[in-house]
């Protein structure tokens, strides 16, 4: 029972994550299904009286319950009660099979834009996680529940359930009926089918939810295998170790699809079993009832339409079978799923965009302190600064000193374990942390540029519908790259390829520039936006970033002191520490 209660509590935490909207369409559904079942109903009924009139139309034509039929039409002869009734009966089976069709239309599409809402919201509540969570966790774990688990439980949970509930109100209508018409046979029937399908759920269950397990961790370990072997394409290609990953790649996918052909297979296995077991039960009820009185002509009418139910009931007993199994075999990528789901949402994202903090004077670091965890050591220890508005400000220190830390904390990427990052005298928290980004722009190392035009990546993230072509000509002129960009036959509509492949380092990196000069931020952080550049193209950079607007506050990390010549004052890191701050040209004396 235990297992059950686990599976309606996913169920209840799922509900929660479906609009008002989706449960109103849900609704309509199962009106739908009532519908369906008394559509069912009806032509399971038709049976008796067509089969009746074909084998003994007089007795037929007798009957109380065809004298209405026989008067509407004015019949005289029992023969004439066949067409009315074969009519009566096509229409019947034919409007319970569009009801059955509409369900399965229904069904497909509200659980394929539920899945559609989830994966929205999944990824949306993702995306307003604080840095820390998304800088702590691995990134394949979270393509692998939007691409594929999401996917997973609406094919294997969504779709399944809706299945379930359907087949559950017919089989129960063909049962009442099946009741009404022989109650004796229909127990021994139900039984016979019903205690075969429980054994089998029952004794595969385990089997099912370990197989849940591997389909959930393989496909994160296959998202987990493309993500290394394609970002690490040169080395791979530099090392031959092409062969490596492929067999890698083969093992964790061959666990995949053997757990989901587990599944499939524990679906469909009673299947033929069953079949083979109903026509050999069919065939002794035929003997049994040839014995009763009136012998076979009155037995037809009551064995066919009890077959035709069966023929009916045994589909869609096999429908719920093969749905309870999918839903055991998505329990597991549910949980992961359910899990992005709940992540809380900041209170700003419901919020309209706030106005930018106001920014007049400068910035203070006051006595900040930053570490990762209770026991952890410390990453920044102290730092006490300030930094007027309209400064160029350098960082530099080895690696692991801290410079990143400390731009994190000034982007409001992470807020200080102590002390307070201040503008103008206000304290940056997480109530105002966004009037504050507004200020900013970031360049990073490596500047991520999608495979569109560069039109686009200059104006990241805006519908290309509302750049502002002018802002966007405006931003590579201050960046230095406008003429290199307007001598492409393409100019600003030249698609950059994948991640910028088309393009050389130093473009990339002013284009990024560009993308920084677009939003029209008043804060510009570069963070060792040019240590991966030769020294000739850093040059040509760093021209470019000392050109901007003195009007900007801008934040540069380097490794080396040269790069830094044009700031107003150097801040050099040491252990989390400030070691000293000054001009170049102090520094440079200090090493001499």
């Amino acid at each position: 029972m235990r297992d059950e209660h686990a599976l309606l509590s996913l169920y209840a935490r799922l509900w929660k994550h479906v609009s008002r909207r989706r449960r109103t369409q849900l609704a309509a559904l199962g009106a739908l299904m009532l519908v369906g079942t008394f559509a069912e109903l009806v032509s399971l009924g038709m049976v008796l009286p067509f089969l009746g009139v074909l084998t003994a139309p007089e007795r037929a034509f007798e009957h109380v319950a065809a004298q209405p039929l026989i008067h509407l039409f004015g019949l005289t002869a029992p023969q004439q009660l066949l067409l009315p009734l074969t009519a009566l009966f096509a229409l019947a089976a034919a409007l319970a099979g569009a009801v059955r069709l509409a369900m399965l239309w229904l069904q497909m599409r509200l659980g394929s834009i539920i899945g559609v809402d989830l994966g929205y919201e999944a990824y949306r509540r993702t995306l307003y996680q604080p840095y820390a969570v998304h800088a702590a966790r691995n990134s394949s774990e979270i393509i692998a529940a939007l691409m594929t688990k999401i996917h997973t439980i609406v094919y294997f949970i969504l779709v399944p359930t809706l299945t379930l509930l359907t087949s559950s109100c017919i089989v129960l209508t063909i049962l009442v009926f099946m009741v009404l018409v022989d109650p004796q046979l229909t127990a021994m029937t139900f039984l016979a089918f019903g205690g075969l399908y429980v054994v089998v759920a029952y004794t595969t269950k385990r089997s099912l939810a370990r197989d849940s397990q591997l389909v959930t961790a393989g496909q994160t370990r296959l998202a987990q295998l493309v993500q290394e072997g394609l970002g690490g394409i040169r080395d791979v290609l530099i090392d031959g170790l092409q062969e490596t990953y492929s067999r890698i790649y083969r093992r964790a996918d061959a666990e995949l699809r053997r757990a989901i052909g587990n599944i499939n297979f524990m679906q469909g296995a009673p299947r033929p079993v069953i079949e083979a077991f109903g026509l050999v039960l069919i065939g002794w009820l035929a003997y049994a009832m040839a014995g009763r009185p009136g012998g076979m002509t009155a037995a037809i009418p009551v064995l066919g339409a009890l077959a035709l139910a069966a023929q009916r009931l045994l589909p869609l007993v096999q429908q719920g079978y093969s749905s309870w199994t999918s839903i055991l075999g998505g329990e597991a990528s549910l949980r992961d799923v359910l899990s992005l789901l709940e992540q809380p949402l900041p209170v700003y994202s419901a919020l309209p965009a706030p106005a930018p903090l106001t920014f007049r004077e400068g910035i203070e670091f006051n006595n900040v302190q930053i570490r990762y965890g209770a026991q952890s050591p410390l990453i920044l220890r102290g730092i006490q600064l300030r930094i007027r508005r309209g400064s160029r400000t350098g960082l530099i220190g080895a690696t692991g000193s801290g410079k990143s830390t400390l731009l994190d904390v000034l982007m409001g990427l992470l807020p200080p374990t102590a002390g307070t990052l201040r503008v103008d005298g206000t304290v940056i928290d997480d109530a105002n942390h966004r009037s504050w980004q507004a200020h900013i722009a970031h360049v990073p190392q490596v500047i991520y540029l999608a495979d569109a035009t560069v039109s686009e990546n200059i104006a990241f993230g805006v519908p290309v519908a509302e750049i502002d072509h002018a802002r966007v000509r405006r931003a590579a002129q201050l960046a230095q790259i406008a003429e290199t960009i307007e001598s492409w036959q393409d100019g600003y509509q030249t698609v950059v390829g994948e991640r910028g492949s088309r393009l050389s380092g130093g473009q990339r990196q002013r284009i990024g520039i560009a993308r920084a000069l677009y939003k029209q931020t008043d804060v510009i952080v570069f963070d060792e936006a040019t240590s991966a550049l030769d020294d000739e193209t850093e040059l040509a950079v760093m021209q470019a970033i000392d050109s901007l607007p003195g009007d900007l506050t801008i934040f540069t990390v380097a490794h080396r002191l040269s790069t830094l010549r044009n700031c107003d004052q150097i801040i050099e890191l040491s252990g989390g520490a400030v070691q000293r701050v000054g001009t170049y040209k102090g520094m440079i004396e200090q090493a001499v």
